[in-house]
C-alpha cells in the first residue's frame, strides 16, 4: 500500500484518504496501486459495507502527477496497470461510496466523484476538467456521465472550455449532494457512511445496480477513453503542453 494512501476500517466503513498534501494530493502510479488495492480488498471484505473517500489537508485531489504522467510507461497487456485497476474497481464497486471533498478536485479528482453515490463538499471546493487544455481526453467514463447529468451543451462548456466551477455550481448541476462547513465535512460524511453501512447489504447492492443505468455501455466508453488518451499521450502536441506545465512549476 502506498504511504500516500491511508486506509482504515471501522464500523463497516472503509475510509480511504488520498494523502499527498504537499503535491495537492496529485496521483502517482504507486498511489493508483494503493487506491486499487484498497478498493479490491474492501470489495472482497464482507465486514466492509461502505467506502468513504476523502483527501488530506485542504485538497481532495488535483489530478495526475504531470511529471510522471508525461513519462508513463507503455501498458503491459498481461498485467493491468494500477490506474486501470482503480478505474474499473471504482466503476464496478458494488457497495455504496461516499466522498468528502475539502477543496480542489481536478481531472481524475473530479471524475472519480461521478462514481460516488453521495458527495459532500466544503464551500471552498472547486472543480475542473482540464483534459483538452492538456492535450488529452476525458476519462473514467466522464465523457458519457457528464452529458447524462447536465445535457450535451453544458457538458461541452465544462469539458471544452475546462474552466473552474465552484461548490454551489456543482450542487446545482447535480455533481454533489450537499455543501457542508469544512469543520463538519468529514464528520457528516462519516455519519452518512455509517448509516449506509447499517442497511441490508443485498438490497443496497441490488438498488445501486438498478440506479447505474447503461453500466455495460459506460464500461465500453471507459475503455474507448483509455485507448484514445494513451494515444494522445504520445503526440508531440500533448508532450509539449505537459513540458510547458512542468517548466512553469
Amino acid at each position: 500500500m502506498s504511504e500516500n494512501i491511508k486506509v482504515s476500517v471501522a464500523d463497516g466503513v472503509c475510509t480511504v484518504v488520498i494523502a499527498r498534501p504537499e503535491k495537492k494530493n496529485s496521483l502517482t502510479r504507486t498511489m493508483y496501486a494503493g487506491l486499487a488495492s484498497a478498493i479490491e480488498e474492501s470489495s472482497a471484505d464482507p465486514k466492509v459495507r461502505c467506502l468513504l473517500l476523502t483527501g488530506e489537508g485542504e485538497v481532495f485531489c488535483a489530478g495526475n502527477d504531470i511529471g510522471e504522467f508525461q513519462n508513463r510507461a507503455p501498458e503491459d497487456p498481461n498485467a493491468p496497470p494500477p490506474s486501470k485497476r482503480f478505474y474499473y474497481g471504482l466503476a464496478n464497486y458494488e457497495k455504496p461510496i461516499v466522498a468528502a471533498v475539502p477543496g480542489l478536485a481536478i481531472g481524475i479528482g473530479c471524475t472519480m466523484l461521478m462514481h460516488c453515490d453521495i458527495v459532500y463538499v466544503a464551500p471552498e471546493a472547486r472543480f475542473r476538467m482540464p483534459f483538452v487544455d492538456l492535450g488529452l481526453v476525458p476519462e473514467l467514463g466522464s465523457s458519457m456521465i457528464v452529458p447524462w447529468m447536465v445535457g450535451r451543451q453544458k457538458a461541452a462548456e465544462l469539458m471544452l472550455l475546462g474552466d473552474f466551477f465552484g461548490a454551489e455550481a456543482a450542487r446545482e448541476m447535480g455533481f454533489v449532494n450537499r455543501i457542508v462547513d469544512r469543520a463538519e465535512l468529514l464528520p457528516t460524511a462519516r455519519a452518512t457512511a455509517a448509516v449506509l453501512a447499517a442497511k441490508p447489504p443485498e438490497a443496497m447492492r441490488l438498488t445501486r445496480r438498478l440506479l447505474r443505468q447503461h453500466h455495460a455501455i459506460l464500461l465500453e466508453r471507459m475503455e474507448e477513453e483509455r485507448n484514445i488518451l494513451a494515444a494522445q499521450l504520445q503526440t508531440d502536441e500533448t508532450q509539449a503542453i505537459m513540458a510547458n506545465v512542468l517548466k512553469k512549476r
